[in-house]
């Protein structure tokens, strides 16, 4: 079990799973551990956020990014656009999707 990554008033994983319709467009920026890195696929990195919280089961964010490779384990900030039900085909569909995310620490 991932022990809670939170900034004081800063969003996390949770919060953007309960309040996903009111944030759909908006600049988001959310620190939180890569569990998963892929480079290179449709011309961006795809990485997996988890900071210990959760809504209804929904615990993980998926972001891209163009920025440095990143390592699984490591604490990253990101900040980017929130998007919803994101459908790129072949199986890849995101309900949530932080996207072209910079890296800010």
């Amino acid at each position: 079990e991932l022990e809670i990554i939170h900034e004081r008033g800063s969003l996390t994983i949770g919060d953007l799973w309960q309040q996903q319709k009111s944030l759909e467009g908006k600049t988001i920026t959310i620190k939180g551990k890569v569990t998963k890195f892929n480079d290179g696929i449709m011309g961006k990195n795809w990485l997996h956020l988890q900071d210990g919280t959760e809504y209804e089961s929904h615990f993980d964010l998926t972001a891209t990014c163009k920025d440095r490779r990143v390592k699984v384990g490591e604490i990253v900030t990101l900040c980017g656009v929130l998007s919803l039900n994101k459908d790129f085909g072949y199986g890849y569909r995101y309900d949530l999707l932080l996207e072209e995310a910079k890296i800010l620490k």
